[in-house]
């Protein structure tokens, strides 16, 4: 594990890696299979070098520092000369930090606000699931929501589809069944939607905005937030009890 990020990692010049960002409880990083799972797939979908998982794992608990908290873990492809092709790079860095766990229970209780985001997610397919370092889109959707009265924002990719929230998943509810977006040509794949969709009968779906008008519940969800119902959408109501009975069901 490195602690300083040397100014020819690839990671720092190019967005070159992956990261995933876990829940600590009770001392325990929650979900761990998944995450490894997908920082699995990402690298070899990118074509990183061969990584330790197993010594990466030992890492990732050894920085728990304590009993409730936020780990994130980043994997660069390692380090390169200048330019963007990468021949000649290095073994993958591996980069883990702690922070304290946010209090989303205000959240999980009472719900959020959503409105429809005016950014609009590139479609790259090769890309599309994967969580990786290249995040402006992200940094620019929080700038966006911070301008607006919403807890948070429903982004659609560029061929308007709808794909999720500004830093989380979003499932939705219609005919007594559940739907989640498809993500085959954007957006991220999260390890809590995955941990759902195991648990649950949920239809992938490639939906257009029009859609939202039959939906009658959703939630967003993230490996920190858990399961967040959405109390509106552009100010039409939504069901709050229809979630969480939905998420007694799948977190109990």
């Amino acid at each position: 594990m490195q602690s300083v990020i040397p100014a020819t990692d690839r990671s720092f010049n190019y967005g070159d890696g992956i990261f995933t960002t876990m829940q600590v409880r009770d001392g325990c990083i929650q979900l761990w299979p998944l995450h490894l799972q997908r920082l699995q797939r990402s690298a070899a979908q990118l074509g990183f070098a061969a990584i330790d998982w197993q010594a990466l794992q030992q890492q990732a608990e050894t920085a728990i520092t304590a009993p409730e908290q936020v780990i994130k873990l980043l994997v660069s492809r390692g380090e390169g000369g200048r330019g963007y092709a990468a021949a000649d790079v290095g073994a993958p860095g591996i980069y883990i930090s702690a922070s304290p766990m946010p209090d989303y229970r205000h959240a999980q209780q009472q719900g959020i606000g959503l409105g429809i985001a005016t950014l609009k997610l590139a479609v790259q397919p090769l890309l599309a699931g994967l969580k990786h370092n290249n995040r402006l889109e992200q940094v620019l959707l929080k700038q966006e929501l911070a301008g607006t009265e919403h807890d948070d924002l429903l982004v659609l990719d560029q061929q308007g589809f709808i794909t999720e929230v500004s830093a989380a998943n979003v499932f939705l509810h219609r005919d007594g069944v559940w739907h989640t977006p498809e993500l085959l040509r954007a957006g991220v794949a999260g390890v809590m939607r995955q941990h759902i969709m195991q648990q649950a009968d949920i239809t992938p779906v490639n939906w257009a905005v029009t859609e939202l008008m039959s939906v009658d519940a959703m939630f967003i969800c993230n490996a920190l937030m858990g399961i967040v119902p959405v109390h509106s959408i552009e100010g039409r109501a939504l069901s709050v009890r229809t979630v969480q009975q939905f998420s007694k069901q799948v977190l109990c």
